[in-house]
């Protein structure tokens, strides 16, 4: 392991790897604007930093999202010659949210000559097949979106034991997420009857969990618990189940493809109370698909268009050109994409780069530490985000406004 002094250096050594000669690490963590004009020497070739995401699909909106600005990020550090002597490419895999196809992917990814690390994944269930492929070959992975916290953390959460040494998130986690929704359904919109509903996938049955304990804790009543299928689009059966307990809200854990009409169907049949859920439902796409105002959800970090430290992100996405928006995750991927891609320089310094390397770019990340376009951005001993702030926002005039931002207190 590296000294303190080492690990210093790495932070520094990560700044001045993104910067121009006349940046800062600051400026450039939250600022995505502009470019160099000097010719780069990249005499050395080509690494590859790869995503996997769901790129088609029904969640497709959040993938693009993270592709697109983990190729900003590798654009801008081209540009820039981040990694001396060397050009960044981005190698991007579709995993249509599927544990198996996610595992194909990183099995690709793995036997892919000068893959340097992986932005990957979006859903927790996926990052589960994918986790053991990538750390086997000891390749880094930031995931902007996980947010179960058996992934850095094991199953025995009152025991915790990190699986993966090479394995990290920019985002924060359930055990957060679910707590903070309890606490602004139950003492600040009021409700105390929640039916909980889940689509029985690992995301949505965790955050779901860490919501109900809360909730009781704040005195609420959960009438019933209840399970749909990943695929259903006729909630028929569970409103049924639902509607003799009268509640007052419902909490759902699980994405919005299935949240949109959830909500609708239950407002069709009579019983129109908000539904909440976490950042799987953060996406403009809920709304489309039946979500209606007074809904809410919460989503990791503050809100992107709202964070200083985001604007200049946000710009030179929107002045890329790409086709879909950055989306709940794309800062995050950004910021992910940084942090490899300055523990690669890190790791390489004025060498030349070889798998063996592969140590040393997870030792450069666990050490990083710079300002981001969601904040600050540096990693616990267990992999995760040491940036723990969370937002509500709510359904108004058919949009999502932000009602709170803050970190869960108890």
């Amino acid at each position: 392991m590296r000294n303190q002094t080492v690990k210093a250096a790495a932070v520094v050594a990560a700044g001045l790897l993104l910067l121009s000669a006349c940046g800062t690490n600051k400026e450039e963590g939250g600022s995505a604007g502009g470019g160099s004009d000097q010719s780069c020497d990249v005499s050395k070739g080509t690494l590859t930093l790869g995503v996997i995401a769901p790129l088609s699909g029904e969640l497709s909106a959040l993938g693009k999202g993270i592709e697109n600005s983990a190729k900003l990020a590798v654009d801008q550090a081209n540009e820039k010659c981040a990694v001396k002597g060397y050009k960044l490419a981005i190698q991007a895999e579709d995993d249509q949210k599927t544990p198996q196809l996610g595992a194909q992917a990183a099995t690709k990814l793995a036997s892919t000559p000068n893959v340097v690390g992986v932005v990957s994944t979006l859903n927790s269930s996926v990052s589960q097949s994918v986790q053991p492929i990538l750390d086997q070959a000891g390749i880094l992975q930031i995931s902007p979106a996980n947010t179960a916290d058996s992934l850095t953390k094991g199953e025995d959460l009152n025991n915790p034991k990190r699986p993966y040494p090479t394995y990290f998130r920019t985002c924060t986690v359930d055990s957060l997420q679910g707590p903070f929704a309890a606490n602004y359904l139950i003492e600040k919109s009021g409700k105390k009857k929640i039916a909980i509903i889940t689509d029985g996938l690992t995301y949505g049955e965790g955050l779901a969990s860490s919501f109900e304990e809360q909730a009781k804790k704040n005195g609420a009543q959960i009438v019933t618990r209840q399970k749909i299928g990943e695929k259903d689009t006729d909630f028929s059966s569970v409103i049924a189940a639902v509607k003799p307990f009268a509640p007052d809200a419902i909490y759902y854990g699980g994405q919005y493809p299935q949240a949109g009409p959830l909500s609708k169907q239950f407002a069709g049949a009579g019983l129109s109370i908000p539904v909440m859920g976490g950042d799987g439902i953060f996406d403009g796409q809920f709304i489309a698909l039946g979500g209606k105002d007074g809904d809410l959800a919460t989503s990791v970090g503050a809100p992107t268009e709202e964070l200083e430290s985001a604007k200049a992100f946000v710009d030179a996405y929107n002045e890329a050109g790409f086709k879909e928006g950055f989306s709940a995750y794309g800062a995050f991927s950004y910021d992910a994409a940084n942090a490899i891609i300055a523990a690669v320089g890190e790791a390489i310094g004025d060498g030349e780069w070889t798998d063996t390397l592969r140590p040393d770019v997870v030792e450069a990340a666990q050490n990083y530490n710079a300002d981001g376009a969601t904040g600050e951005i540096a990693f616990d001993e267990n992999g995760d985000s040491t940036n723990t702030v969370l937002t509500v926002y709510q359904v108004t005039g058919g949009e999502w406004k932000s009602v709170e931002t803050g970190k869960f207190e108890g």
